[in-house]
């Protein structure tokens, strides 16, 4: 029977390391050699954050700022039960787990504060100046720490005790670390109780304990760290039972470039010491514990040097421990690899900063911007190829979906018809400065509307990478900064077209005015940068845009989720349109938004020639046809009973259902559609108008493809996105799409007093619109 086993899971164990189980000394060694003495491979550290759900042996190092109350008297009992069950939670799962607790010198100073205070003579108790400085009573810290040790380890256990599991207490000193002997005995101890589902509880014997170190204590550490608080401790244990994971829970929520609260301090979410060192600058310690924010980072560069993963993070953000140990972005990630690329809040602040040097341009040189990105599509066509190769190589070996793989393909057509909408767009781009709105406030104070930027978009979308250049065109037209993410799947497509477009740039505005960003990561990073990000515009699968729109915050999202797109063939349709309008719109492009996914049919032309003739066109494209309900129920042998009547599929497939009527067919878009673009085909000019009336979607249309929506076709030029959405921008989202509007007040001295005292009134009086502020300034001298 093991030694330990006798204990039961709610002992306590206090350990003198030097002789207790001085017997197990050899199984130290398990975690090298098994008993039939086969060598264990060491699994591989911790490189990334999705690796830490993998941790199984986790040290939680809780520090005092985190375990006191704000007054430094006594425990923060509501933190220290939510730890508790966090930690538990992880045992219970199949996780070693480990606690470094400090605390216990809070615990006993506050009950032994009390102790004073009642030994007291009545007097000394009564005088109001020595109860002020009573209510100060320093008493001595070992004495607190014996004290509190006690309480501290009780209110542990009857926590844990409420989920089963069972603690033990281990007190240790510097000379267990630094004397082999005792090492070794602290190590077998840990490994033992780990395996028999006891928590350790650690902390320094503070009560025996000196403040100092030795000459030989510093000797014998080596090139070890020195044991001066806890960090160092939970980082001396996390090598010692090579443990995956050390989280070093604080009061903080990880490393700030300057103090957390200073104008321009950077929070760090990755940290590599050999590189990143001189981000960080040091301010005092806290006031509880003895450690403090230097300490934690020594403590923690120096266990991710012995392969121990490391985070630093607030122990007071809700389910903290869980969130970092499941591989949420939390906390500062201590990481061995140099990481070269620019921050996410360096690339939004430089695309600001690019974003107000392209408001100075003149139109004429953000046309010519454009237009060399235009010419270097077709001058530069054949590499952009190769790239596009490469990644509908890598795609097909992937598995992509063909649907996607459609979309991926560029071809020198495509370009070209690429480069002629660019040249389109660069005609508009005088579209900064106009001028929306003039009012005559009152003699001599004039009020206009001018149109500027949004500032910075992000802009995220799938698969596409002719849509790269496109949206790129239109944010330099209208003098927005840019951060780009496309998929993962058109990688060097958007890697050359993104060279082209900042090579354009460079002679006029700086290159980072629009910039790719690589990772998921980092766009969840952005997603939280409502300071610097201004609109975000996904573009892509429902659940990507759904996905932006959980995780942004205090930053708008436009676009649409869904392209759900139907045609209506009404009973008066000239038949013979009807059917080419059918078959553009779902078989031009199956895979763009905007094609046709449901097709509507009035109930009379059911069982007709044209029926027949539209079933057979769809077979003769290959489109696999469901049905929906009421079609099934008129037609032998139907089609595959559709699974729902709101379904993008992005492909050679559609749904045929029947209606009675165009209030009908009205009343089931509005159902099922994404209100994004509906057809009617009929020569009945009234029941056109009432489709067009009544449908509510960003596009609707009177025989004509489904397919038109879109920003060239539309004499946009380009689209940014397609907004299903009803604030700010409808529709295929162009230049116009992506601005804003500023006010400015021009006047002489005009101040409200005199308004509002009646010296002065307001006349109101629209002014006509000049079409730049040379002539407004002009006009208005001459007025005066």
């Amino acid at each position: 029977m093991s030694i330990l086993s006798r204990f039961g899971y709610t002992s306590w164990i206090r350990i003198n390391t030097l002789n207790l189980l001085s017997i197990r000394t050899q199984t130290t060694v398990s975690s090298i050699i098994n008993q039939n003495g086969i060598i264990k491979h060491k699994k591989l550290p911790i490189s990334c954050r999705t690796d830490m759900k993998d941790a199984r042996r986790i040290i939680v190092k809780l520090g005092t700022a985190l375990i006191t109350r704000e007054n430094e008297d006594g425990l923060a009992i509501g933190r220290l039960a939510s730890t508790v069950e966090q930690v538990s939670q992880l045992q219970n799962e199949g996780c070693q787990m480990l606690l470094v607790t400090s605390g216990a010198v809070a615990f006993g100073r506050q009950v032994l504060r009390k102790e004073a205070m009642m030994t007291m003579t009545m007097r000394k108790s009564l005088s109001p100046k020595d109860i002020l400085e009573n209510s100060r009573l320093a008493i001595q810290r070992q004495a607190c720490a014996a004290f509190g040790q006690k309480g501290l380890m009780s209110f542990y256990e009857r926590m844990f005790q409420q989920y089963n599991i069972g603690v033990a207490q281990v007190l240790v000193t510097k000379s267990d670390f630094y004397n082999a002997d005792s090492r070794k005995n602290l190590q077998a101890t840990l490994d033992e109780l780990l395996n028999l589902n006891i928590i350790p509880i650690l902390n320094t014997n503070d009560a025996v304990a000196p403040c100092t170190d030795t000459d030989a204590e510093v000797t014998a550490a080596k090139d070890d760290i020195v044991i001066n608080d806890n960090d160092s401790l939970a980082a001396r244990l996390a090598v010692l039972i090579s443990a995956d994971l050390l989280l070093i829970m604080s009061d903080v929520n990880g490393l700030y470039t300057g103090p957390p609260e200073s104008e321009g301090s950077r929070f760090l979410h990755t940290f590599c010491p050999k590189q990143d060192s001189h981000l960080i600058t040091f301010g005092a310690r806290s006031k509880v514990g003895t450690g403090g924010m230097e300490s934690k980072v020594k403590c923690a560069s120096w266990a991710l040097d012995h392969d121990v993963g490391v985070v630093i993070t607030n122990g007071k953000i809700d389910k903290a421990i869980l969130n970092v140990v499941d591989g949420k972005k939390m906390g500062t990630f201590f990481t061995k690899t140099p990481n070269h690329s620019i921050p996410v809040d360096i690339q939004a602040i430089k695309a600001r900063d690019g974003s107000r040097l392209l408001q100075k341009l003149s139109s004429d040189q953000r046309k010519t911007i454009i237009d060399k990105i235009a010419l270097s599509l077709n001058e530069y066509s054949h590499d952009i190829l190769q790239a596009n190769k490469h990644d509908l190589e890598e795609a097909t070996k992937g598995g992509l979906k063909s649907s996607l793989i459609g979309r991926l393909g560029l071809s020198e057509k495509k370009l070209q018809t690429l480069s002629i909408g660019l040249q389109q767009i660069a005609e508009k781009a005088d579209v900064l400065g106009q001028v929306a709105r003039r009012t005559r406030l009152a003699d001599g104070l004039i009020l206009k509307q001018i149109t500027t930027p949004i500032g910075v978009l992000l802009v995220i979308f799938e698969s596409r990478p002719d849509s790269l250049p496109q949206i790129a065109a239109l944010s330099i037209c209208s003098g927005n900064g840019l951060l780009l993410k496309g998929g993962s799947e058109a990688k060097y497509s958007n890697e050359i077209l993104t060279q082209i477009i900042q090579d354009a740039l460079e002679p006029y505005a700086p290159r980072e005015t629009v910039a790719l960003i690589s990772t998921r990561e980092q766009v969840s990073d952005l997603l939280q940068l409502g300071k610097y990000i201004d609109l975000v515009i996904p573009r892509g699968s429902n659940e990507l845009v759904r996905s932006v729109q959980k995780q942004s915050i205090h930053i708008p999202v436009l676009g649409h989720a869904e392209g759900i797109c139907h045609v209506y063939v009404d009973k008066d349709a000239n038949l013979d349109m009807a059917l080419r309008i059918v078959r553009d719109s779902k078989c031009d492009y199956p895979s763009a938004c905007n094609a046709m996914e449901t097709l509507l049919i009035h109930k009379d032309l059911i069982r007709t020639p044209f029926f027949e003739s539209l079933i057979d066109l769809l077979r003769r494209e290959k489109v696999k046809v469901y049905s929906g309900p009421r079609l099934s129920m008129m037609v032998p042998f139907p089609p595959p009973l559709a699974t729902s009547l709101r379904v993008e599929y992005g492909d050679l497939q559609c749904a045929i259902e029947v209606v009675d009527n165009v209030k009908d067919a009205i009343e089931h878009i509005n159902k099922y559609s994404s209100n994004h673009t509906d057809s009617i085909v009929t020569e009945n000019q009234n029941i056109a108008n009432d489709f067009l009336s009544n449908v509510d979607s960003a596009c609707v249309f009177h025989n004509v493809s489904t397919r038109f929506s879109d920003g060239y076709r539309f004499g946009l030029g380009a689209e940014v996105g397609i907004s299903t959405g009803r604030i700010h921008a409808r529709g295929p989202v162009g230049i116009e799409g992506l601005l804003t509007t500023k006010w400015i007040v021009e006047g002489r001295g005009d101040i409200v007093a005199d308004f509002s005292e009646g010296r002065k009134k307001f006349v109101h009086e629209t002014l006509g619109l000049i079409e730049n502020n040379d002539k407004i300034y002009a006009q208005q001298k001459t007025n005066q």
